[in-house]
């Protein structure tokens, strides 16, 4: 029989191979899917998880689970933070960014993109038809008209109500979660300010990942403000060795960290998708602390394993689930504060 101490330090040995998602006391098991699977941000990603369902549950790719998943977001009229009927600016224009990104590191995005209700669809165009990564403003309009999208007035009677309320005081000062209709349960009149997208994820039974995010962005921004939603390694990122991450929230704050590409880079190095985007939550609190108790941040993520993970700055955030076993899942992500 071998001597205790060198049992031990075999035993030791071989649980330092181990990777480190292995060692969190058995979180992953209860966050893990088989694949296919898509996951995607706050309470209306259980809608646009079942579009994405319809695809990938008919031996579709990712890239197109993730177009039609976020395109159901993009035409809900209720929904003032995504597409047609979202918010405007302080001027009264509704502009929307979005940007996907394909297992092989294709992507495409656009910003500050008026009058065409589904700029994930353009984006798409533009990382399939042009040399360029990003288009914005006018530009973006005029591809997309070239590319046949029809030109309409996206601000709804709703909105247009609520951005008017707005002008009388023109405070700006976002609430917090709410996206999340069970945490904000009662709102002021008027429309509160907003500060969010649809993020969405999918692994398809290929093995293969792609992303997607789209929103209308910040309530009454200035003209022209652009968020972290269409900026690749910020509001979305995809790495297929590895898994992708996608973002929501005040994106100011994850542009300042790249925050999708750091959570990637960190389950490269063996984290979970949950410790991952902790990780990257506590880096905003680090850097700007006031800050961070004053504003939302989420990440959601997923690995190649198909495990999937979220963390928030502020309790609140939610996130849907959906694969062979769970059809209209939605889970609250952990938080910091």
């Amino acid at each position: 029989m071998e001597p205790r101490r060198k049992f031990l330090k075999k035993i030791i040995a071989g649980t330092a191979l181990l990777p480190l998602s292995a060692t969190y006391g058995g979180e992953l098991l209860r966050k893990k899917s088989t694949k296919p699977i898509v996951i995607s941000t706050w309470d209306f990603g259980v809608a646009a998880n079942k579009k994405a369902w319809e695809v990938l549950s008919r031996s579709g790719t990712a890239l197109d689970a993730v177009e039609a998943g976020v395109r159901v977001a993009e035409a809900d009229l209720s929904n003032k933070t995504v597409g047609k009927g979202g918010y405007p600016d302080r001027d009264g224009n509704v502009s929307l960014d979005a940007c996907i990104m394909d297992h092989e590191g294709n992507c495409g995005s656009v910003g500050a993109l008026e009058h065409i209700a589904h700029p994930i669809s353009v984006a798409r165009k533009v990382m399939e038809e042009t040399p360029h990564v990003m288009l914005v403003g006018e530009g973006a309009l005029q591809f997309a008209i070239d590319q046949g999208f029809q030109a309409e007035d996206l601000l709804t009677e709703d909105s247009k109500e609520a951005w008017q309320e707005w002008l009388k005081e023109k405070q700006y000062t976002p609430i917090m979660n709410i996206e999340n209709k069970h945490f904000n349960k009662e709102l002021l009149p008027g429309g509160q300010y907003n500060h969010d997208t649809i993020g969405m994820l999918a692994l398809d039974e290929f093995g293969n990942l792609s992303g997607a995010c789209t929103t209308s962005g910040m309530a009454f921004k200035m003209r022209g403000r652009v968020g972290d939603s269409p900026i690749i390694g910020a509001g979305l990122y995809v790495d297929n060795e590895v898994g992708g991450a996608t973002s929501t929230g005040v994106g100011e704050e994850v542009m300042r960290t790249v925050g999708s590409f750091l959570v990637v880079e960190l389950m490269r190095q063996g984290m979970s998708p949950e410790q991952a985007c902790k990780e990257a939550v506590l880096r905003i609190v680090k850097k700007k602390p006031n800050v961070a108790r004053e504003i939302q941040v989420g990440f959601l993520a997923i690995n190649k394993k198909g495990e999937y993970g979220a963390y928030a700055l502020q309790e609140g955030f939610t996130f849907a689930v959906c694969d062979e076993n769970k059809q209209d899942s939605l889970f609250d992500g952990n938080s910091i504060y």
